[in-house]
């Protein structure tokens, strides 16, 4: 059995299950807390919005704490706690339906965290509205959203845990979409779009599935997400797809595979470039930093990154892949001035 901190099970009655208190607590100005969770979950029955969680972590014994949400998305990095001693985090949670995938089941509603780590204690959580918080949409495919199940993870499911109280991540990446799917289907960016606030950002990684569209197809329907982003006053940003997993004889991934140039020869990292030069918009050239990564792990190594182990898949990333990757995603971010340091967890 998980190791638990005290004071929650002593505010907590195990037997009883989870106890909802319904969004309307709000209007008396109480955050919703403890009464809410057990020993390794909480579920807090609130409705689709952005929301700030303060959890105080830590037991008699030394512990060792992570928090994950929703579907499967990791929101606070696992954390150390001395023994006797309690250490407080925050970070910013967004709430939606569906939770994961935007073309998937809609989940559970309410907000549900779930506890984890070598040694999980949570002596105190408060959930409250975000009143301030600036949202960083993400535009994607499967290399990004949030995968409904293991092994598979995408770099955006792993970003959250990076960023701390007043940023939070609203993952619309979707499995299986292409540029053109994207801007065609009601549930994606029709509903993306109208959602977007200034000053929000919004990451568009689109290529993997492009697989069959032309270049001034391509380019035409990346400068229309980014003409869209604008007309809400957003802040777009392109992102170059991560590299496939595809080596040389000579360990590199100079091949059309491993770099997204697609059947009718459309090298898709260069008209983003070019995209992005072109209307003024900031470049994360992830294809460029997970190439540079896995070359120079190799062959047996980057495996890791990837489920080339577990499913010989070569595209999609691990939990530790998608972590490593959303690792460059942030610093990308800070290292480019999108995002205060300040907003950014580090290491």
């Amino acid at each position: 059995m998980r190791r638990f901190n005290l004071a929650v099970l002593a505010a907590v009655t195990l037997s009883t299950g989870l106890s909802a208190v319904p969004a309307q607590a709000y209007g008396a100005q109480r955050p919703l807390g403890l009464d809410n969770c057990t020993a390794t979950a909480c579920h807090f029955d609130v409705p689709p919005g952005t929301y700030d969680v303060k959890v105080l972590l830590g037991g008699e014994g030394a512990s060792s704490t992570g928090v994950t949400g929703e579907t499967r998305r990791a929101l606070l990095p696992e954390t150390a706690a001395p023994a006797g001693e309690r250490v407080s985090r925050s970070f910013t949670v967004n709430v939606r339906t569906p939770e994961g995938e935007p073309t998937g089941p809609d989940g559970t509603a309410g907000l549900d965290l779930r506890l984890g780590g070598s040694a999980p204690a949570l002596a105190d959580i408060e959930v409250t509205p975000a009143r301030h918080a600036r949202r960083i949409f993400l535009v994607g495919d499967s290399t990004v959203c949030d995968q409904p199940g293991d092994p598979y993870s995408g770099w955006g499911q792993q970003l959250p845990q990076y960023l701390r109280k007043g940023l939070s991540v609203a993952n619309y990446a979707d499995s299986g979409e292409s540029t053109v799917t994207y801007l065609a289907d009601s549930r994606l960016w029709a509903t993306v779009q109208p959602q977007i606030r200034p000053g929000d950002l919004v990451l568009i990684q689109l290529a993997h599935n492009d697989k069959t569209t032309d270049e001034a197809t391509y380019r035409a329907n990346l400068e229309a997400l980014v003409a869209g982003v604008r007309d809400k006053r957003g802040e777009p940003v392109l992102v170059t797809p991560i590299v496939r997993r595809w080596f040389n004889a000579d360990g590199t991934l100079n091949n059309g595979t491993a770099l997204l140039v697609n059947g009718l020869g459309v090298d898709h990292p260069a008209v983003i470039r070019s995209v992005a030069a072109a209307r003024h918009v900031p470049l994360i050239d992830l294809t460029a930093k997970t190439k540079a990564l896995v070359e120079s792990l190799g062959v047996e190594a980057s495996k890791a990154l990837y489920l080339y182990n577990e499913k010989r898949d070569n595209t999609h990333t691990s939990v530790h892949g998608a972590t490593v990757y959303a690792g460059l995603v942030r610093d990308e971010l800070v290292a480019r001035h999108l995002v205060p340091k300040g907003l950014v967890r580090v290491g």
